[in-house]
């Protein structure tokens, strides 16, 4: 098992992912603070994600047998203590000296998968070193951005592989970044000594000059944006298992199983790219209809409670992901309040199922779920 050293004890006030919030922002200073809890242009996705998995109620049930009840789910061929896993945030060390280093320590001890950011602070083969001999840790996956080099992503993709890296993360919904408009009133900077490691190396891409009436962004930046060709030569130079991570629309959902991808996940980047895009909680059954179990289908966006990881698992979902709370405790207490983050998800989890009559996630369905509100209601 892996040992976690504790940075600091918690404060005793802190018992809730929103309580782990609060306390951060003391620790993070307005740069970081800006980077990590914004959102793009006024922050409507950002707040929709949250505010979804607060309006879809559950229905308790009453005396239903329970006993020898379990969290487990099945994953790409391995079988998970919990559904939970944590998402990729690029530059963890903003929010604390040890940064994914951190992460993967308490996803280990606590038996949650981890996604690593392309954009990680700590180098990839250093996070994988220091969780793979766990026998009791989760998936360790690796984020993948598509980069302008094809030589420089499939030497990254073998990095990834070479280190013990189980299935590739492609985040398909971010060709440019949003307008992030806390980033640009705190005049957001990366500090000396954090960086995109793990991109060193990569050459500049070949900017011709714009002839006159060009988009600096069209034929400029996304003249190098990937394209749905990319993903068949993505799996051409790789034997690990493919993601997408933020497909919202039902019709890319099935063109993606068409191509053959091992996975979806339903991600809108945390409210940071689309503002006024759908809520996930909103998509997730859409998606999940769309791809009718070909794939595993899994969620991120605004779950802040063990409540919201069952809804998602009654909505369709294989698995979550959370990235901003885990970002809250590292900044709290380093490893052992990521640790601690992981483990109020799961108990809240399991007293979720026990008051709603699941013994297993196997019984979550929509049946457990309020489906009234018209914007929940399946098409």
């Amino acid at each position: 098992m892996t040992h976690i050293p504790a940075r600091q004890n918690l404060p005793p006030d802190i018992v809730t992912l929103a309580d782990h919030e609060q306390h951060a922002r003391q620790h993070l200073d307005d740069n970081a603070w800006a980077y990590f809890s914004g959102g793009a242009g006024d922050e409507i996705t950002l707040r929709a994600n949250r505010n979804a998995w607060d309006a879809l109620p559950l229905w308790p049930r009453v005396l239903q047998p329970l006993a020898g009840g379990h969290t487990r789910v099945d994953l790409l061929g391995r079988t998970l203590a919990h559904p939970i896993l944590l998402a990729p945030v690029a530059f963890q060390r903003l929010a604390h000296p040890d940064g994914e280093v951190a992460m993967a320590y308490a996803a280990a001890a606590l038996g949650a998968g981890i996604v690593l950011s392309t954009q990680a602070s700590v180098s990839l083969e250093a996070v994988a070193q220091a969780v793979q001999p766990d026998p009791g840790r989760g998936p360790l996956w690796f984020q993948l951005y598509l980069q302008h080099d094809r030589g420089f992503t499939q030497a990254l993709v073998q990095r990834a592989e070479s280190a013990g890296y189980e299935a590739l993360v492609l985040t398909v919904d971010a060709p440019t970044s949003g307008v992030r408009d806390r980033e640009r009133r705190a005049g957001f900077r990366l500090p000396p000594g954090i960086g995109p490691v793990n991109l060193a190396g990569l050459p500049a891409p070949a900017s011709p000059p714009l002839q006159p009436g060009q988009s600096a962004l069209f034929d400029g930046l996304l003249s190098h944006a990937p394209t749905w060709d990319d993903i068949a030569w993505l799996q051409s130079i790789t034997r690990l298992p493919l993601l997408l991570k933020g497909v919202m629309h039902p019709a890319d959902a099935r063109h993606a199983v068409s191509l053959g991808v091992a996975g979806l996940i339903v991600s809108n980047h945390g409210g940071r790219t689309l503002d006024t895009s759908p809520s996930t909680a909103r998509v997730l059954p859409r998606v999940a209809d769309a791809v009718a179990g070909a794939v595993p289908v899994l969620v991120d966006g605004g779950i802040r409670r063990g409540t919201d990881v069952l809804k998602a698992m009654a909505l369709g979902a294989s698995a979550v992901l959370v990235g901003r709370p885990a970002v809250w405790g590292l900044a709290n207490a380093g490893a052992a309040g990521v640790a601690h983050v992981l483990r109020l998800l799961r108990d809240e989890l399991e007293i979720a199922m026990a008051l709603t009559g699941c013994a297993t996630l196997a019984d979550a369905s929509p049946a457990l779920l309020d489906m009234e509100p018209a914007h929940f209601q399946r098409p």
